[in-house]
């Protein structure tokens, strides 16, 4: 099972670098370095994790891979030096004057956690529409909704703003709040609906050149009723980053 998701990760690789060649698609290819993995404001690992994506976008269209691969194993719950989960998202989007929409389904897939019904993965679509009223700064909503295991929504809202503070190198400040349906609240642990999770985070950014950067970010995560989400271990967490556009 573990080299069947080590092998899948590997093929959607370099399925998208041969997308790139043949489609002249944009790709990148990122790796992150994180103190925590936190989710929705969930902890999922509260030691460190690495945190590898491709993306290929074309034309509007999207193809995302991205796993989570633990370096500690939290308490002997997760086996370390594994890959505890990878998605697989395929998106569209599209611009209309200042407002970006879109659509996508994101494919769960959990080597080594089974799900409560015993699946090893669960699946999601969601629709995101964002505003950028004036330069740098955006908001917005998504709705995700878990058809399979789950079978309910969870929605994210978002503020952000970036700006670039010298040559090269970018701030980014961001704040989501989240709201979660009961059955979404009850597979984490909590007993009611409502507001979920809230999430501040700072971020920096330096470009090297055109397609290689660095990056950092410190973030703070917590849950607004403990009836909806329950008390997690972890609420301040950060990383480091690097990205190569090809």
């Amino acid at each position: 099972m573990k080299k069947f998701f080590y092998l899948a990760i590997a093929v959607f690789c370099i399925s998208g670098i041969r997308l790139t060649d043949s489609l002249a698609a944009e790709a990148s290819f990122n790796t992150n370095v994180n103190s925590a993995y936190v989710w929705r404001g969930i902890t999922f690992n509260d030691g460190i994790v690495v945190q590898p994506s491709l993306d290929v976008t074309k034309g509007g269209f999207g193809f995302n891979v991205w796993g989570n691969l633990d370096i500690d194993d939290y308490d002997n719950t997760l086996d370390d030096g594994e890959f505890s989960e990878v998605d697989l998202t395929l998106s569209y989007g599209f611009d209309i004057k200042s407002v970006s929409i879109s659509f996508g389904y994101i494919e769960y897939l959990f080597p080594e956690i089974p799900t409560r019904s015993g699946a090893l993965g669960t699946r999601e679509v969601y629709g995101s529409i964002s505003v950028e009223p004036f330069t740098g700064f955006t908001t917005g909503v998504t709705v995700y909704y878990d058809f399979d295991e789950v079978e309910d929504y969870y929605v994210s809202l978002n503020i952000g703003y970036s700006r670039e503070l010298v040559d090269k190198l970018s701030m980014d400040i961001g704040f989501t709040a989240g709201i979660a349906g009961e059955d979404f609240s009850e597979t984490y642990g909590g007993t009611d609906d409502g507001f979920y999770d809230y999430n501040i985070s700072l971020g920096l950014g330096y470009a090297f050149t055109d397609t290689i950067s660095a990056s950092g970010f410190i973030a703070y995560a917590d849950s607004f009723d403990e009836d909806v989400l329950p008390e997690q271990d972890v609420d301040v967490y950060g990383g480091i980053g690097a990205s190569y556009s090809f």
